[in-house]
């Protein structure tokens, strides 16, 4: 094996293409040999290429070393997964007329594909790294020296980028053909790419209409391979065929959710789990997403195992108007899917840690600068993080955080004159606060913080951490007479009276509860709850549900352990509370 344009090629490729171009001078006569020998069109784009792998071809040990291909978010599929992907495909009697490969890096699939399917009238694979398109060409040529009595379709094979071609135009040419889309998308999202300055990008696109906060916070920030995916199934859905792309888990889930709204003529979805460490040698979870194309939609997923594929191990996806992790088990806790009557909110935001959060060494706020501040205490609130929320109750903080404001975009030029000190610590540090990326920030007043409101500041609350996968809620009271903080990835409602706080408590961790959120989340989503999952708890159905005697042995529990001295006195209270008066809003707010 040696390279040439960068690419690998066998010394058999590499024999048959000094034999037989040598003589050859127009690039057009060697695009028909090479048409007739492997056909693939358009092997070579002028005579200048012609040329240049003629002269290269005769030198034997042209090694160049292969750059990053981080950008590219480039984890090439093995030969042998390939392969394996090809006939579990061909076991379900799928026999494609025409192949399309929308990212097909050194050509893997391509190869499987002609290996095992017999039909194939057309091949299409885009690829934007020049040396892959050439490696694909060779590989793909290596494939026919080797078994050359095998099926020989249409092959082209384009230097382009994804994003710029057109699909259509296929649909169009084919619209009668048993198509197959496959391959293995980049694993990037279009953030990291920007990063890089990565011309391997769409245009720039709020494609999912994300609107304002959503936008800017991160929803917007969108998987590469599910823009592609999208982009396949919208193009072929209306051909008969199938799909199958290998992609992170999240964009299965993803694009699983969003059927409900885009109604893609797509059905028999299955997501077949593959071991991305042994295959890619990386840390993602990923899977192969297969769906049939030209079909009645359909809105959920059924889930395997890709290396044991008789039996599937759990269905996820839209059940009546629910979106759920395991149809299953949902089943059984179903009833208490509605909507929560306290707002669950997100902790507080200020990406500015070095000099926001505080330790206290010796009676002295110490910050992430390993600066010692002097400050009146009056903004200075003790904060959790998910880390920190590990026990039921939780009544000190190993951390502080100035709070500057009491609601979003509160003018904060009071903290001159009503806390010196804290203003004057604050404006030396005035340059880690301009640093702040998020545009959220733009045109806030000075040291602006988000994720803060009257239920910042609520004596007792009930928090769950939202990137732990521990189905666990804390109860959080009061430190030194002040409410404590959560950061922003923590998930909180609040309260006045700790009676209150207790028997939501007690209800969100019930058993009930737990079976419920383990059947709404999933354990691979980078945060296993957001406010959107919590939301749905309808803790009125669950107080309904709850037999009085287990409530009562719950807190007599909590009472002994953390020493309180609570009753069920106010549970009525709290039951009124909770429920909605003639207009559809609660009777009182916590």
């Amino acid at each position: 094996m040696m390279k040439v344009f960068e690419a690998n090629i066998t010394h058999q490729v590499s024999d048959y293409l000094n034999d037989n171009l040598k003589r050859i001078t127009s690039f057009e006569k060697a695009n028909q040999k090479m048409y007739d020998a492997f056909g693939i069109i358009h092997f070579f784009d002028n005579d200048e290429e012609l040329e240049r792998l003629k002269e290269v071809l005769s030198i034997t040990n042209n090694i160049v070393e292969e750059p990053d291909r981080a950008e590219y978010g480039d984890f090439q599929t093995n030969s042998d997964l390939a392969n394996k992907v090809t006939l579990h495909l061909s076991s379900k009697t799928i026999s494609p007329e025409v192949v399309i490969e929308p990212t097909c890096g050194k050509g893997n699939f391509i190869i499987a594909s002609l290996r095992n399917f017999k039909s194939i009238k057309n091949i299409f694979g885009v690829e934007i790294y020049k040396p892959y398109v050439w490696e694909t060409k060779f590989n793909i040529a290596d494939f026919f020296l080797s078994n050359p009595n095998s099926n020989k379709p249409e092959i082209s094979i384009v230097h382009c980028n994804v994003f710029d071609f057109d699909f259509k135009e296929i649909a169009k040419k084919h619209s009668t053909n048993d198509i197959l889309v496959i391959g293995n998308p980049p694993w990037v999202t279009n953030s990291k790419l920007g990063s890089l300055n990565s011309t391997n990008l769409p245009k720039k696109t709020n494609f999912k209409n994300h609107s304002g906060l959503d936008a800017m916070t991160g929803k917007g920030n969108f998987d590469i391979a599910e823009f592609i995916t999208l982009t396949m199934i919208e193009t072929f859905q209306n051909m008969k065929g199938n799909l199958l792309l290998l992609v992170k888990n999240s964009v299965i889930k993803n694009i699983v959710f969003d059927q409900n709204k885009n109604r893609y003529k797509i059905s028999a979805i299955e997501k077949h789990c593959i071991d991305s460490k042994k295959e890619f040698n990386v840390s993602v979870e990923a899977a192969l997403f297969y769906c049939k194309l030209n079909s009645l939609p359909t809105f959920e997923c059924t889930e395997f195992d890709f290396y044991n594929n008789l039996k599937s191990q759990l269905k996820f996806g839209w059940l009546n108007d629910k979106f759920v992790s395991n149809i299953d088990t949902y089943i059984h806790t179903k009833e208490i899917d509605g909507e929560c009557p306290f707002v669950w909110r997100q902790g507080l935001k200020h990406d500015c840690s070095t000099v926001m959060e505080l330790d206290k060494v010796n009676g002295h706020y110490v910050n992430g600068l390993n600066e010692e501040v002097k400050l009146e205490d009056g903004l200075v609130y003790g904060i959790l993080k998910s880390s920190d929320l590990k026990n039921t109750v939780i009544n000190q903080t190993r951390k502080f955080t100035i709070v500057t404001q009491k609601k979003v975009g509160q003018e904060t030029k009071y903290i001159k004159t009503e806390y010196p000190k804290t203003y004057q610590y604050l404006t030396e540090h005035q340059a880690n606060f301009d640093a702040r990326k998020s545009s959220i920030y733009n045109n806030k007043p000075l040291f602006s913080i988000f994720g803060i409101g009257d239920y910042s500041f609520k004596p007792f609350k009930v928090a769950i951490s939202g990137l732990y996968k521990t189905f666990h809620f804390t109860l959080i009271l009061p430190q030194d007479n002040k409410p404590v903080m959560l950061d922003d990835t923590c998930y909180l409602i609040g309260f006045d009276k700790i009676e209150f706080a207790v028997y939501a408590l007690i209800l969100l961790n019930s058993n009930t509860t737990v079976q419920f959120l383990q059947s709404v989340t999933f354990p691979d989503a980078k945060r296993t709850f957001t406010k959107d999952v919590l939301m749905r708890i309808d803790l009125l159905e669950l107080a309904k549900q709850i037999d009085k005697a287990d409530l009562q042995t719950e807190l007599e529990t909590l009472n002994e352990k953390y020493k309180f001295n609570l009753t069920l006195d106010l549970w009525d209270s709290f039951i009124s509370e909770m429920t909605p008066v003639n207009n559809g809003q609660m009777a009182m707010f916590a």
